[in-house]
């Protein structure tokens, strides 16, 4: 089924600007970029999804290894008397030394948090099976890199520019991995972040959708 994404600015991450821009997914592949008339006069069968603000390339976490192997987040509200709510990382993980069972769990809460800020890959270095299976499962993809040093991120966007944060840019016949945040325009992304992301595409598959 072929899907249109509409929203108010299209970033492809190629440096140029699409106002009224949309994309369009055949499967797991994008089969057009353009203004959104242009694209939706040529495929009027589509199936059409509206969002607001900027649609862009999705985001690369650089900090996957220190947040899906070396940091805890606790299920809130079930462990918020025994855990807190914060994530747990140093001596605070290693008191509470959690079986893999746990770390995995612990993964998947991990990659919800990832793609609802628009992320769709992750540099890092897995060694631990539960994981590795929670964040296939979540549809992730997993890059080289990733080193078990440094904070524990969750937006790519913290240290780096937007352009400096997508995956790849989009173009026709590339894997469909984009974000869409409720912001009008890069400068309005750099300066919110991305906590903004409305929906993450990862696949051509709606991976986040924010209610």
């Amino acid at each position: 089924m072929l899907t249109l994404h509409a929203a108010e600015l299209v970033l492809p991450g190629d440096s140029t600007e699409i106002p009224g821009g949309a994309v369009l997914v055949d499967g797991d592949r994008i089969a057009a970029i353009g203004p959104y008339e242009d694209v939706a006069a040529a495929h009027p069968a589509a199936r059409v999804r509206r969002w607001p603000g900027l649609l862009t390339p999705g985001l690369v976490n650089r900090h996957g290894t220190a947040l899906l192997e070396h940091t805890y987040f606790p299920d809130d509200p079930f462990e918020a008397d025994e855990l807190g709510t914060e994530p747990l990382t140093g001596t605070a993980l290693a008191a509470l030394a959690p079986s893999e069972s746990r770390r995995g769990n612990s993964a998947r809460r991990c990659t919800q948090k990832l793609l609802a800020r628009g992320v769709v890959a992750v540099a890092a270095r897995l060694t631990t099976p539960s994981v590795r299976t929670a964040v296939h499962r979540a549809g992730l993809e997993v890059l080289p890199g990733g080193a078990a040093e440094g904070p524990a991120v969750l937006d790519p966007l913290a240290a780096a520019s937007p352009a400096a944060a997508f995956r790849a840019p989009l173009v026709v016949g590339a894997p469909a991995r984009f974000a869409v945040f409720a912001v009008p325009d890069e400068a309005a992304l750099l300066a919110q972040g991305a906590g903004t992301c409305v929906a993450t595409v990862i696949g051509g598959r709606l991976l986040h959708r924010r209610r």
